[in-house]
């Protein structure tokens, strides 16, 4: 077999899928997910470059993830003039249909694109990916959680513009439309392997980010809730050793078998379906959600200056040694810099590219349209929801209850040791108490509800990337892994699927910014083009 021949071979999508697979299998079998945790520690991982250029000074620990995160953010901030402060008005007015024509080609209507966004966004990410969070960088993670939305808000307009720019239609009429499409269409040929890699990891992403973690989440809050009642050790909450570091119960399996029917039912009705539910889903739990929030705040109001100014305070100098833990300053700064960085990322999605499968369904003509719709992704995500249940953890002094207070402020606080969702739960529990003693069960719900419109949204996501993969007929045998993988991540570990869902969410990362930045030139006339011309409201008969 000549050259040209395995060229042609290696350039299919779906042999190149295969090989991708193959790879990532073979990893796991030789090092297990172990390595997978370093994609968010490289290179700072490797001793010989972690001390750069001294132990004072290690420059080398910052993760090159946060690098190219935030330098891609500015970048295209600056590129194109602070888009996400010069066209926020306009996205509102667009997301609040003054510009639909319901002649323009497309699925979904730009409120709803929006919404299954967000569906996939607002969710885990805000209760227990903010906890986490602060359970390991203290409370100045939630400023570099901001950090990363403000220049997230860019990198979602310049994702989503490029992606509808560049969708297609498939056989059925519907869009496909993605970063895989915008890096094969975008830059021409020569960079199919690297569109072949986005939608290989975009399926694992679903798989673990978008499903698994949405699942262990919901089983873990409903079994903590159910063992408060009848104990561990009950029947339906006593954990069987399977082997060496997994057990599981029966309530699990029962949570497990749930919400592959619940899920089950929406995603096999496509996109349209997935559209009504999250349109009626993401506003309805966002308002019960941030109702509660801001009746806790309301009654710690004397605590909230206390609460930013810890924010700012630890974001820039957290405390770096006490009782002989030690550490060097620095070092704790990236630490923190980097769970509010790495959990930012999780919530909001920028520059991810997964958000941009959504709203490539949207029903316009102008690219621009949709992508200043997503704009408002981040600042709802992020700068609203995320800060809620910062602040919440915060100022009912929840957050002690964390391995970074135990560890850097008081080691002799006897408190139990929370993470992600419980911890949340505690601090609404904690914060409602004067109002009713049940706050907790409202996170019970928002989980629950977060979760499952996060997994169908996510759903879509790995069904664009099959159908880009391995054509229409793959879909159908991947919407049953999917609800496999729902399953199995309502009996697995929390690590393991944390770790596993970062590295993928890092690996379709990669591709999307290289993307941006190199069709920049294109999106910034793109820009100008559309704002050259007076945008008028559609008329309604």
């Amino acid at each position: 077999m000549n050259k040209k021949n395995i060229l042609k071979i290696l350039s299919k999508k779906s042999t190149g899928a295969i090989i991708t697979y193959t790879i990532i299998a073979l990893v796991l079998i030789i090092w297990g997910t172990g390595l997978f945790e370093k994609v968010w520690e490289f290179p700072g991982n490797f001793e010989s470059v972690k001390n750069f250029p001294s132990k004072s000074l290690p420059l080398g620990s910052i993760p090159f993830m946060v690098l190219i995160l935030l330098g891609t953010g500015i970048f295209v901030t600056f590129k194109l003039n602070l888009p996400q402060l010069r066209y926020i008005w306009h996205g509102i007015k667009v997301t609040a249909g003054k510009y639909d024509d319901p002649n323009d080609a497309g699925d979904l209507k730009h409120f709803n694109a929006l919404t299954t966004a967000l569906s996939a966004t607002v969710g885990i990410g805000n209760i227990a990916g903010v906890a986490t969070a602060i359970y390991y960088g203290g409370p100045g993670a939630l400023f570099w959680m901001w950090v990363t939305a403000f220049f997230g808000t860019a990198l979602k307009y310049a994702e989503c513009t490029l992606s509808l720019n560049y969708r297609e239609f498939d056989s059925t009429g519907h869009t496909a439309g993605g970063p895989m499409y915008t890096i094969e269409k975008g830059l021409g040929e020569k960079w199919k392997w690297l569109a072949i890699a986005f939608a290989s990891f975009a399926i694992i992403c679903s798989f673990a980010t978008g499903n698994a973690i949405q699942a262990f989440t919901v089983s873990d809050q409903i079994y903590s809730e159910v063992a408060q009642i009848v104990g561990v050790n009950h029947p339906l909450t006593i954990k069987h050793l399977i082997f060496s570091g997994f057990s599981v119960s029966v309530m699990q399996i029962i949570n497990g078998i749930a919400l592959v029917l619940i899920i089950g039912a929406v995603i096999i009705g496509g996109i349209k379906r997935i559209g009504n539910v999250t349109g009626f889903l993401a506003p309805f739990m966002a308002v019960i959600y941030v109702i509660a929030a801001f009746l806790i705040l309301f009654s710690n109001i004397h605590f909230l200056e206390n609460a930013f100014s810890t924010i700012f305070r630890m974001a820039f100098n957290p405390p770096s040694q006490i009782a002989g833990v030690g550490g060097g300053g620095l070092l704790i700064f990236f630490n923190t810099m980097m769970w509010g960085i790495k959990r930012g990322l999780y919530s909001n999605e920028a520059g991810q590219g997964s958000a941009a499968i959504a709203h490539s369904t949207a029903k316009t003509e102008y690219p621009v349209r949709e992508g200043v719709v997503a704009m408002l992704g981040p600042y709802i995500d992020t700068i609203i929801i995320c800060t809620l249940t910062g602040l919440v953890i915060i100022s009912t002094g929840a957050w002690h209850h964390t391995q970074f207070y135990v560890e850097r402020i008081d080691p002799n606080f006897a408190g139990q040791m929370l993470n992600s969702s419980i911890l949340t739960a505690f601090a609404f529990k904690q914060g409602l108490a004067w109002l009713f003693p049940y706050g907790d069960k409202i996170i019970t719900l928002s989980v629950a509800l977060f979760a499952i419109s996060t997994a169908i949204s996510w759903s879509f996501y790995g069904d664009r990337a099959t159908d880009y993969l391995f054509g229409i007929k793959g879909t159908k045998y991947y919407k049953w892994f999917f609800l496999l993988f729902v399953f199995i991540g309502a009996i697995a570990q929390l690590e393991d699927v944390w770790n596993f869902g970062d590295a993928a969410l890092g690996f379709m990362t990669l591709p999307n910014l290289l993307a941006i930045i190199l069709l920049s030139g294109k999106l910034k006339k793109m820009t100008k083009s559309y704002f050259s011309v007076e945008q008028k409201p559609i008329k309604k008969f």
